[in-house]
């Protein structure tokens, strides 16, 4: 018998939910994670991505993030493990070809590259094809939503959805609500985060919306901090890890983020905002960037990694 974990993490989220079958778009980190958590409590999903390869390479990390789990839940109980697996990865397909999938679905979610001209395509072209009630959301992290939606005539049913790396063990995502996101397709945004067993924040389509509007000016302010010669790289780590209770200091966290991901952030709010001081571009970042250090990884960033 498939154990009652199995059961009510499969299958009691979705019982009532309006949104039951979710489209993912990019089967890289973001969007293998979101439709892990999506699968897990029962929703049935289509990953898409351009090539067999990229979706056999999803597929294979799905399942390899799922033993861990297993590995947790069901220590004692290997037969129901397994059978865990397999529910799960029964509730995914994958495809090619965007267009087709969408045609029946309740939710397109969309974690592609961070490209406004290249997200807009896609939509645009997504648009003509779903169906009227389907919920578009983007996963961006520091693209406007209205933007994005612009290339829609679905404005109402339009959203973001945020989630935080990596997706199956980060509780929050932020949920967007753009000029134009009707108050129901919102609640739907809520309630389908609240069913994927995550804490969902509310959020007003403003530049970085709330982490990362708060964490990209702190980390930046870090680097400032070194440039000035205030302090080293490896004291302000130390500094915010002990004193603030950060998990890792801004040095490490740029290196984590990726230092390329940082800057495009950045210089998107600098563009959109030059007189606020806060998004002020860093000349040694730039210099890093520039380099092709950027991070953990390249094998270097702030710190050389082995």
């Amino acid at each position: 018998t498939v154990s009652s974990i199995t059961r009510t993490l499969c299958s009691s989220a979705v019982r009532n939910a309006a949104i039951k079958h979710v489209t993912v778009i990019g089967g890289g980190l973001m969007g293998s994670g979101i439709a892990q958590v999506a699968a897990v409590t029962g929703h049935s999903v289509v990953l898409v991505d351009t090539s067999e390869d990229i979706l056999k390479n999803s597929a294979k990390n799905i399942q390899g993030s799922l033993k861990r789990v297993v590995k947790k839940k069901f220590a004692d109980k290997p037969e129901a493990g397994e059978e865990f697996v397999q529910k799960v990865m029964n509730n995914i397909s994958t495809s090619t070809d965007a267009a087709s999938v969408v045609q029946k679905t309740d939710l397109v979610v969309e974690a592609i590259v961070e490209n406004l001209k290249v997200k807009q395509a896609l939509f645009s072209t997504l648009d003509k094809v779903a169906p009227a009630h389907t919920i578009f959301v983007s996963n961006t992290s520091s693209l406007p939503i209205a933007d994005i939606a612009s290339s829609t005539a679905r404005l109402d049913r339009f959203g973001g959805l945020h989630f935080f790396n990596p997706v199956p063990m980060m509780k929050l995502v932020e949920v967007i609500k753009a000029a134009g996101t009707s108050q129901q397709t919102f609640d739907a945004l809520l309630d389908f985060t609240k069913a994927l067993g995550k804490h969902p924040v509310s959020c007003k389509d403003t530049p970085g919306f709330i982490v990362n509007r708060l964490l990209v000016p702190y980390m930046l302010e870090a680097v400032r901090l070194y440039e000035r010669g205030h302090g080293s790289k490896e004291d302000i780590d130390v500094a915010m890890k002990l004193g603030a209770g950060y998990p890792m200091g801004p040095f490490e966290l740029l290196d984590y983020v990726g230092l390329d991901t940082s800057k495009f952030i950045i210089d998107g709010w600098y563009e959109k905002e030059p007189e606020n001081p806060l998004f002020a571009p860093s000349p040694l970042l730039n210099k890093l960037v520039a380099e092709g250090k950027l991070g953990k990884k390249t094998g270097e960033g702030f710190y050389k990694y082995k």
